[in-house]
């Protein structure tokens, strides 16, 4: 385990501060295809249910409703005052796991429930009891499932967290950012100290088992003084998990962000420092750092998963009970079905008609090749456990990614280990889990096949 993070000279940087994809998905989602649509995710979803009847499902509910636009955000939502509109949304909702509940037979047992946004919080108790009693109508949840939702402490009750540790809640993530009013005023999203510790406190006298926070770094007006007194709030809060997010800056795919000043951004080694400095505060505070931006206690099941290597992960992040079935529900929702993925619409109009239809509102996905599955796990071993077995039968699918390696190798980001068997093992290096995004695209073969414009646009690795 790193104890502190590692010094960088400045040219290993430049030569890694290029774009690249976050692989929070495998293929990535540029390679999604209006081509694969609704007919296609409901054979899919058939396929999941006669194949695989016994297993439990992951779901995912995107609630996109928020109070006000956060210049720095990337998520679809919905920006309104009136606390009624989601009741449409609900109704829609339901339409949509009508459909896809018919699909999946006697195949209903969750492992896991997650609600993102957006604000969840949004939602009145009124709603937010409704939608959740809707979900147990249609789907059997198992007594130790998961069941988190995003929160945001500045428009979070006391009211809403006792009704959801009632309805059977048992996980909070909180989008912190960062605590400094500067960075809140350039960033547009407001939340104090003191709202946010006593949401905490609150959560864990209801017998909230795991509280997560978002913090992100390389936003406008960050600094290590500022950033350094955040980063103690943080520790004295001490959240059960946290995850320290890059800053992706894509002004020309999301408008609000251009409103963010570039002078005021801190860009290459001063971004990365900041990184270092939230690395270093927390593992001396005893945290273990999972993957390249993600810190947990000794004591969550997530250090536990990653001593045995068993790490997983889906489209709400890392977990320890990933389903092997996600299906999601709500507009821009990702489901992950069968080998394959299916992206909603994104325009609340597109998918009010979709449903009123009769149809599952897909805009994009696609199906996995064998070799795409290969990689993805591939990738996700290497992203979420640091480390990767290759079988001996494995590298014959490989040619030019053997020289790469030695190439990552020979720069310090991986160290590799021929076994007696013929496979091959690979670990990333302390160098390596700071820049494990590059050594995921040395198995990225959908990327190495685009070149110069034809590649997608990513956000900078560093």
């Amino acid at each position: 385990m790193p104890r502190h993070f590692p010094v960088i000279p400045p040219e290993t940087i430049r030569r890694y501060d290029v774009a690249g994809p976050r692989y929070t998905s495998y293929p990535t989602a540029p390679e999604w295809t209006p081509a694969f649509g609704p007919e296609d995710h409901a054979r899919s979803i058939w396929r999941a249910a006669n194949e695989s009847p016994d297993e439990p499902l992951s779901i995912y509910m995107h609630l996109p409703f928020c109070h006000s636009l956060c210049t720095f955000c990337g998520c679809n939502v919905i920006v309104s005052k009136d606390r009624n509109r989601p009741d449409q949304y609900i109704d829609l909702l339901f339409r949509e796991m009508d459909l896809v509940t018919s699909l999946l037979g006697q195949r209903r047992t969750l492992s896991q429930i997650h609600w993102g946004g957006g604000t969840p919080t949004f939602l009145t108790e009124a709603q937010i009891d409704r939608l959740y009693k809707g979900i147990r109508d249609r789907f059997r949840i198992l007594p130790d499932a998961e069941v988190s939702i995003e929160v945001h402490p500045g428009h979070t009750t006391l009211g809403q967290l006792d009704l959801l540790a009632r309805l059977g809640f048992n996980r909070l993530s909180m989008g912190v950012q960062d605590f400094d009013p500067r960075v809140q005023d350039l960033i547009g999203r407001h939340q104090s100290i003191e709202q946010t510790e006593l949401i905490v406190n609150h959560a864990r006298g209801l017998g909230f088992t795991g509280i997560n926070f978002d913090l992100i770094y390389g936003l406008p007006g960050q600094n290590t003084e500022a950033w350094g007194r955040t980063l103690e709030e943080v520790n004295r809060l001490r959240p059960d998990r946290l995850a320290v997010y890059s800053f992706a800056y894509l002004p020309t795919l999301r408008a609000q962000q251009r409103k963010i000043p570039l002078a005021e951004l801190p860009l290459g080694p001063d971004k990365l420092g900041l990184l270092g400095q939230a690395h270093d505060a927390f593992v001396d505070r005893g945290y273990r750092p999972i993957g390249f931006d993600h810190f947990a206690l000794p004591g969550d099941g997530l250090v536990r998963a990653l001593n045995a290597r068993t790490v997983g992960r889906n489209f709400q992040g890392f977990t320890v009970t990933a389903a092997p079935d996600t299906v999601a529900f709500g507009i821009t929702g990702i489901s992950d079905v069968a080998g394959a993925y299916a992206q909603n619409v994104r325009k609340p109009s597109e998918y009010k008609e979709a449903l009123e239809a009769g149809r599952l509102p897909v805009e994009r996905g696609l199906a996995l090749t064998d070799d795409d599955k290969r990689r993805r796990r591939w990738i996700n071993q290497l992203l979420c456990n640091d480390w990767l077995r290759l079988e001996r039968q494995e590298l014959g699918f490989l040619s030019d990614e053997l020289g790469d390696l030695e190439r990552r190798e020979e720069e310090g980001l991986i160290e590799r280990n021929w076994l007696t068997d013929g496979a091959l093992d690979i670990t990333l290096t302390d160098l390596g889990r700071v820049f494990a995004r590059h050594v995921a695209m040395v198995f990225d073969n959908r990327l190495r096949a685009r070149q110069g414009s034809d590649r997608p646009l990513y956000s900078k690795a560093v």
